[in-house]
Formats: C-alpha cells, structure tokens, sequence
C-alpha cells in the first residue's frame, strides 16, 4: 500500500470546504460532514474505552467496531457507495446476544456510571445515538444505506449492554436510577 496521508497540512480546507473520497468539494458543514464528524467522534471515544483495562472478549469486540466505524466513514465519504454489510450487522447481534447472556436481567432504569470504563462505554453509546440521528438527518436528503443506520442502531445496544458487563467485570454493580431521590 503506498502512503495515503504523505501531506497532512494541505491549505485545501482554508474556504471552509472539504474534499469527498470521490473528489467532490462540499462545505464543512454540509450534512454528509456532519455525519462524518459523528462518526469520528463516536470512534474516538470508543479508542478511549479501549485504552482502558478491559476483559480480552470487550477489547476484541470494540476493535472490530473500530474497524467497521471506518468502513462507515469510507460509505460516508463517497455519495451513493456502500461499504457496510449485513455480516458486520450480525456479528454485533451475536455479540449482544453472548455478552447479554449471563447479566441479570433490569427492574430499573440505570444511570451511567459505576466503573470509569462502564461511564466510557455509556458515553460510547450516547454520541453512538447522536451519530445514528444526524445518519438518519442526512437520509431525508442524501443516499444512506439502510445497514448504516441498523449498524449504528445495534451498536449503541452493544455499548449499554458493555456498560453493564464492565460494571460486573469491576465489582460495581450497575447504577440504579431513584425516582424522586433528591426531593
């Protein structure tokens, strides 16, 4: 593979535009950047859940997440191409469904929190949910691939249920919401 990024600093974005991977130009704060930027964002969150201790089974889902978040942003960046499959789809459901298995089941909502990687993981899920909506936004206007949007939604499930999990691994349990606590 030759280097893909030999020039960081190229001027180009200077007026307040960006280059698409199929070499359109559009404004920065088009929709389709937005979507970008969320998708960004909600990976780099989840870089820094991974950069907490974490048991061998969670790194290794969230790696993969990683790698699939950049097929997103590769679908993202050219209009009209598909880059995400049903295959990555079901292997975050197969993931919820083994991680699911053994936490008890919720009688109460739960807050976020409890371990610092719980918190991240819960994070993970809200810009996850941030990210889906603005997909969502730019589908009213634009070409967006159903499994994009299913990806995203199945993710931020995947990210509560780690929450959960990496509350258990710590020895804290989850966080349960009061009804009316500070009253």
């Amino acid at each position: 593979m030759g280097h893909r990024l030999s020039k960081i600093t190229t001027r180009t974005g200077d007026s307040g535009e960006t280059g698409l991977a199929d070499g359109s130009r559009v404004p920065k704060d088009s929709a389709r950047i937005g979507a970008l930027g969320e998708v960004d964002e909600l990976n780099s969150v989840i870089g820094l859940l991974v950069a907490e201790a974490l048991p061998d089974a969670v790194r290794a889902a969230l790696a993969g997440v990683q790698h699939d978040l950049f097929d997103l942003g590769g679908e993202l960046s050219i209009p009209g191409h598909s880059a995400m499959t049903a295959p990555q789809v079901t292997r975050l459901e197969e993931l919820i469904e083994s991680f699911n298995r053994d936490l008890p089941p919720l009688k109460e909502f739960i807050l976020p929190g409890g371990s610092r990687a719980a918190a991240l993981a819960q994070l993970g899920r809200t810009v996850c949910r941030r990210a889906e909506r603005t997909l969502v936004g730019l589908a009213r206007s634009e070409s967006v691939s159903a499994t994009a949007r299913i990806y995203l939604n199945r993710l931020s499930d995947l990210l509560f249920i780690l929450g959960r999990v990496l509350n258990r691994h710590a020895g804290t349990g989850d966080v349960l919401w009061q009804k009316g606590k500070n009253r």
